[in-house]
């Protein structure tokens, strides 16, 4: 079996950070998202991957090539213009044969997907749609289901008087490749707008599958360090934080011996901690920086060659690829884009999301 995974989307929320890195390759436990996601399908033996491509493509390509590093082929399907969620399987439609496996690029899950095929057989469906359920399903699509899990509406992103359910689509879908004659070429089209919509008007065989598994989006700064959070505290998978407590410390990396970390902890390669620098976790650093002495870090996402001042404080915020954030600063709940320099002493007002580039003074 063959997956597709959508990973052309502009990541429009999840700015500043998706400005110059695609949503796919942000860095989870310092390597990108995308990795997690082809390891994922790996494991459940799928080895044939097709990545559509349009915002930012060239990095994508660069850093997986042929997917031979990980064991699986991968294929590039680009779009010259955005053809929207299912606009995007039909411009791959050469390379879907048989039933096939969507993600959508910027979910992170334990879905079982085993037990989704066997469903999706049992049930004979032209479709198949994961769902899941959330607190608040006023950001997503709901997905009502009629008695022997076929779905009978979808209602995307509804007000909180049209709420009927919490069960959303969970962007995994299992798809017979028949459905790629009801979407037209080289036109924008969507899956929750008018593909599945259609399919239900003709009454096709479009199933839910629901499931409780560990699911989150991305999507947003809020949602990406809640995913970095959870893997750290043993939550979301085993990658080496069972305990929730753990320090990984990179090769190369130089410690003072006054420094002081509290788990759960990973810092890359090379980095260098100072004098009674505190770093008190969940908190993930990228390879290649320099925690200068008494800066403090707390439930912190740091990417790489970063560069954090002096007495700096930085909690609860996330910093992107080659910031420089001079000494006696303090950063709370805040979002720096690449390659921002802050001057001493600067205090950004929580919940600031800084562009690329920016001085800060």
């Amino acid at each position: 079996m063959k997956a597709i995974i959508l990973v052309g989307g502009q990541g429009t929320r999840l700015r500043p950070l998706s400005i110059n890195t695609p949503k796919s390759m942000v860095p989870v436990l310092n390597v990108p998202f995308l990795s997690h996601v082809l390891r994922y399908l790996s494991s459940y033996g799928i080895k044939d991957i097709i990545l559509t491509q349009g915002h930012l493509a060239a990095p994508i390509e660069q850093y997986f090539g042929n997917g031979q590093s990980l064991g699986v082929n991968l294929v590039y399907s680009v779009e010259h213009e955005a053809l929207g969620t299912a606009g995007a399987i039909k411009n791959a439609e050469r390379y879907l044969d048989d039933t096939f496996i969507t993600l959508n690029g910027d979910i992170f899950t334990h879905l079982d997907l085993s037990a989704m095929l066997r469903a999706h057989r049992d049930k004979k469906a032209l479709v198949s749609i994961a769902l899941t359920p959330v607190d608040d399903p006023t950001k997503y699509g709901l997905v009502e289901t009629a008695d022997g899990g076929r779905v009978s509406r979808f209602l995307e992103k509804p007000s909180p008087s049209q709420i009927t359910t919490n069960m959303i689509n969970a962007g995994t879908y299992i798809i017979e490749p028949e459905v790629l004659k009801y979407i037209p070429a080289g036109e924008n089209h969507s899956f929750e707008r008018q593909l599945f919509p259609r399919l239900l008007n003709e009454c096709q065989a479009v199933y839910a599958y629901p499931s409780s598994a560990y699911w989150i989006d991305i999507g947003s700064p809020e949602k990406y360090s809640q995913l970095n959070r959870d893997l750290l505290c043993g939550e979301g998978g085993d990658f080496g934080f069972s305990r929730g407590n753990e320090i990984v410390i990179g090769r190369g990396c130089q410690l003072h011996p006054t420094a002081r970390i509290s788990g759960p902890v990973l810092v890359g390669e090379n980095c260098i901690i100072g004098a009674n620098a505190c770093i008190a976790g969940p908190v993930v650093i990228g390879a290649e920086c320099r925690i200068e002495d008494e800066a403090t870090l707390t439930e912190s996402v740091i990417w790489q060659n970063v560069t954090i001042g002096a007495e700096c404080k930085v909690v609860s915020s996330i910093i992107a690829n080659h910031c420089h954030l001079k000494a006696g600063g303090k950063y709370e709940n805040v979002v720096l884009g690449d390659n921002v320099t802050a001057e001493c002493g600067c205090a950004p007002e929580p919940g600031s999301k800084i562009s690329p580039g920016i001085l800060m003074i």
